[in-house]
């Protein structure tokens, strides 16, 4: 399955797709607040970095800070509650199930 086809299905998942000038081979990802990047491989579409959850315009990672999880993009900081955990869990299974199912 080659990209195109990838993000069709990636589309009709339920999955909203971005582009950010920042990243110009890449597209973005985006369901529920997650977000990850996506860029071409070999192999189809491979995930860049890893996901995270989105702070405004910046995607935060998932760090301990104090004893606790929270999603960080610099200064910003975003509470990674259970629910939070639970919806970027199934972000990003789901995501990674599309892109190693080949169609």
């Amino acid at each position: 399955m080659g990209s195109a086809e990838q993000l069709q299905q990636i589309y009709l998942a339920g999955f909203e797709l971005e582009t950010f000038d920042r990243f110009p081979s890449c597209v973005g990802v985006v369901r529920d607040s997650c977000i990850a990047l996506l860029r071409p491989g070999e192999n189809g579409l491979e995930l860049l970095g890893t996901p995270g959850w989105r702070i405004g315009e910046v995607m935060g990672v998932l760090v301990e800070r104090e004893g606790r999880q929270v999603f960080q993009a610099k200064s910003e900081i975003v509470e990674a509650t259970p629910e939070r955990l639970e919806v970027f869990r199934r972000f990003r299974t789901d995501l990674e199930g599309l892109l190693t199912s080949k169609g």
